[in-house]
């Protein structure tokens, strides 16, 4: 069987198996709670595939490679993320800061006497490390499908624009049935904008994320940058920021400013994705 054949053969049986997970991760949800089972679903319709494919599980691009692009991978999200609410609180999308969620978090931590500033760094360092470290397991249960075996499998079938827009839609994808029943999301934008500048953001995301996994062959680059694209989004900026009538427009994953940032970025790492194709380890 030829490499490319061989390839879409795998493609089809992965995203066949993942549906099957999914939908034992989506009944697993409202038993447990929590989104890990949903996530972990990929792992184990990854694992499956590569036991049906007879593809070795090092495939999946277990090297740790250099810190300093591990660093990286860390700190883009967090620039972006950073700039993106910057700009929403210029422009009054919100404001700084929420002392409402800094008073919760003095209860929380038991350190009620300590001042805002205080007690916003702590929770910045506890959540950049200690919650990010234990969000690992499950985002990595998600990320050995989506850039572990997906991605690789796809460049060998298509252009980098390919692989870009076909594992991101895939991607988003993965998250629309919960948008669309209410269970992940808001409440103050419609459902078609939430789900236009949700998938806007998961495919520039994952872009960024496709370009950096196969430029450095290591799958730990996308479970850095996704780890703390959740943490600092859902654990930092968005409850420090003040919301108002409008401020579902634009903050959060289903905002318009944080899509359109990371669009931004992900066009400069769309082309050199697309200038150094020929040049990416496959």
């Amino acid at each position: 069987m030829s490499k490319i054949k061989n390839a879409y053969l795998t493609i089809a049986v992965f995203i066949a198996l993942v549906t099957v997970f999914y939908l034992l991760g989506y009944w697993m949800i409202f038993r447990m709670g929590q989104a890990t089972p949903l996530m972990l679903s990929v792992g184990a319709a990854t694992l499956v595939t590569c036991l049906v494919r007879k593809k070795h599980i090092n495939e999946l691009g277990w090297t740790w490679g250099s810190w300093k692009i591990q660093q990286q991978s860390y700190l883009i999200p967090f620039f972006i993320v950073l700039a993106a609410y910057i700009l929403i609180w210029l422009i009054g999308g919100g404001e700084l800061y929420n002392s409402e969620f800094l008073a919760d978090k003095k209860q929380s931590y038991n350190l009620s006497e300590w001042t805002d500033l205080k007690i916003f760094i702590f929770h910045f360092l506890l959540t950049s490390t200690v919650v990010f470290l234990m969000s690992v397991p499950s985002i990595l249960g998600e990320e050995i499908g989506w850039r572990g075996l997906l991605v690789p499998e796809l460049s060998k079938v298509t252009s980098f624009t390919g692989v870009a827009l076909i594992s991101g839609s895939v991607w988003a994808l993965f998250h629309w049935p919960l948008i669309l029943l209410g269970l992940y999301g808001n409440d103050g934008t419609s459902i078609y904008y939430q789900l236009f500048f949700f998938t806007l953001f998961i495919i520039s995301s994952s872009t960024i994320m496709a370009y950096i996994r196969l430029k450095t062959g290591s799958v730990w680059t996308a479970v850095m940058y996704h780890g703390a694209s959740n943490v600092f989004i859902q654990k930092v900026f968005t409850p420090i920021t003040i919301t108002n009538d409008n401020s579902h427009y634009y903050i959060d994953e289903f905002g318009a400013i944080l899509a359109l940032v990371v669009t931004a970025v992900a066009i400069v790492y769309w082309k050199k994705g697309v200038r150094e194709y020929s040049s990416l380890t496959r």
